[in-house]
């Protein structure tokens, strides 16, 4: 599964924030410095999918805002559920 993100780094908590032109919009505290806001965001979807690390894989955007995160193990509807989307 697929999700495709707009990332908002150096955020006063870390939350989803609803949708943004058909991307999930995510707020970090982590600054986008030597990859942080990447390592928190998987951190974050991981705990929030209760999936492991490891089953996130960021397919593109590693240096932007806008990223397409490959998620394995979970469902579609069992993601959408979780994240509350």
């Amino acid at each position: 599964m697929r999700l495709r993100l707009r990332v908002q780094p150096r955020a006063s908590r870390e939350e989803l924030a609803g949708l943004a032109d058909g991307a999930i919009r995510v707020r970090l505290t982590a600054p986008p410095v030597d990859g942080a806001a990447n390592a928190a965001l998987v951190g974050f979807l991981a705990r929030r999918l209760k999936v492991p690390r490891s089953a996130i894989d960021l397919v593109t955007g590693s240096t932007g805002r806008a990223k397409l995160v490959e998620v394995t193990g979970i469902s579609a509807e069992a993601a959408a559920r979780r994240l509350g989307v």
